[in-house]
């Protein structure tokens, strides 16, 4: 039990924001951090994940270095973040670059869900994650003034501050914002990781992370650590017709190889060849929610990170670092107010409170940009189906992408000393 000179939180969901929230609290032993999983156990739910400079240069400065391995983290050897190859002739039509600044620790990794996980469970202390803990509510304690988390099977916690960590779905979000649903963008993606050794016989394989482009859909393709590959394909509805393919689909449900090769038999011979020896596939339906008008709730004692806080659909790549990034600030903004000697004529809520705006003010409206970008794209894409595309104009779209460098080599660090020195003239 924490003394009552202790900062207690409750981070509700032990996915990548949660984990890494609770990385960043470590630095200061007055603070008691327990982690609320809903799971029996736990084990990552999904395939593979891209982190981006941003995302990456934060675990560094958490001290996390041993997710950016080669053990553990794949990184095209050309430097390139992604190759844009054509789904008819295989040719490289265009490339993604990093910028000058970007070291080469930082470029961009694809990860198997499960090798991030482990890597980032190296640095948190089992005894704070409680397994088998699915939220129900929180409110006021008339007691003790903290909070009082109440979970699903009637047991409780009280505590001075909760980070709602718990993904796209969030019972958090939902418990105050509960007309904030995340709804089907109408892309489903079949993934799956096995070992390279299926693909053995493929003269071309790719040796690098690869997106193909067709002019209806994409294929993802890309080594992974310790042996792996992984296959992405993609199918897209409009998600308002109601006998859209797909449109009752589970996530990580089983999919069916024969629809991957069905999608992709008109491809390049190598991608045919790929295809035919993929010997799985999984179902994953994409899915995000409107912004928020704030993270901030219960009396400015409960926010919000990763998917939680804007859960913009998985789009660019860009979900991991994103939530990486939260949790970074986050920690900061709470040890900021929480260090040995700063205001100490504050009371503990006003100081919680103080806290979670400084969090908010650093990452809110750099993520809503991110979830306007996305949906904007979300809609060209719908928009397009149906349409007859010529090669022409596929190799133009190709060559002609937004420049996302915003989002992969944003500086959390930066817009939280903008945020820190524009929020403490206040």
């Amino acid at each position: 039990m924490a003394d009552s000179t202790e900062l207690s939180i409750a981070i509700i969901g032990a996915g990548i924001a949660g984990l890494t929230a609770a990385i960043g609290l470590k630095r200061n032993p007055s603070i008691n951090v327990q982690i609320y999983e809903r799971a029996t156990e736990l084990r990552e739910i999904g395939a593979t994940i891209a982190l981006g400079p941003n995302g990456l240069k934060t675990l560094d400065k958490l001290g996390i270095a041993n997710a950016l391995e080669d053990s553990v983290a794949f990184r095209n050897k050309s430097g390139y973040p992604m190759i844009y190859k054509h789904y008819q002739t295989n040719e490289t039509v265009s490339v993604d670059r990093h910028s000058d600044a970007v070291l080469e620790r930082y470029h961009t990794a694809r990860f198997h869900r499960p090798h991030l996980q482990r890597a980032l469970l190296q640095h948190v202390e089992p005894s704070i994650i409680n397994l088998n803990k699915s939220f129900a509510s929180v409110k006021q304690d008339d007691i003790t003034g903290k909070l009082l988390v109440t979970f699903t099977d009637e047991s409780t916690t009280l505590v001075d501050l909760v980070l709602g960590a718990d993904g796209i779905n969030s019972a958090v979000r939902k418990y105050f914002v509960p007309t904030s649903q995340a709804s089907w963008t109408g892309w489903v993606a079949f993934r799956s990781v096995f070992p390279s050794s299926h693909l053995s016989h493929i003269a071309d394989l790719p040796d690098e992370a690869v997106h193909i482009w067709g002019p209806d859909r994409t294929l993802f393709l890309s080594p992974l650590a310790q042996g792996l590959f992984t296959v992405v394909g993609s199918h897209q509805s409009d998600p308002k017709s109601p006998n859209a393919a797909f449109n009752d689909s589970l996530w990580s449900s089983d999919g069916d190889v024969s629809t991957l090769r069905e999608f992709y038999k008109d491809w390049s011979p190598v991608v045919k060849a790929i295809i035919d020896a993929t010997p799985y596939t999984k179902v994953y339906p994409n899915t995000a929610a409107d912004t928020l008008s704030t993270w901030i709730f219960g009396d400015g004692r409960v926010t919000l990170a990763g998917d939680a806080a804007h859960a913009h659909g998985g789009a660019f790549a860009a979900g991991g670092s994103e939530a990486i990034d939260d949790a970074w600030a986050f920690s900061q903004a709470v040890l900021h107010f929480f260090s040995e000697s700063a205001y100490p004529n504050d009371s503990r809520a006003s100081k919680v409170a103080r806290a979670l705006q400084l969090y908010a003010a650093t990452r809110q409206s750099h993520t809503k940009r991110v979830q306007t970008t996305v949906q904007a794209r979300n809609a060209r894409v719908v928009k397009r189906l149906g349409e007859q595309e010529t090669d022409g104009s596929l190799r133009k779209r190709m060559t002609q992408r937004e420049d996302l460098k915003w989002i992969h080599e944003h500086d959390v660090e930066a817009a939280f000393k903008e945020a820190k020195r524009q929020f403490l003239k206040l």
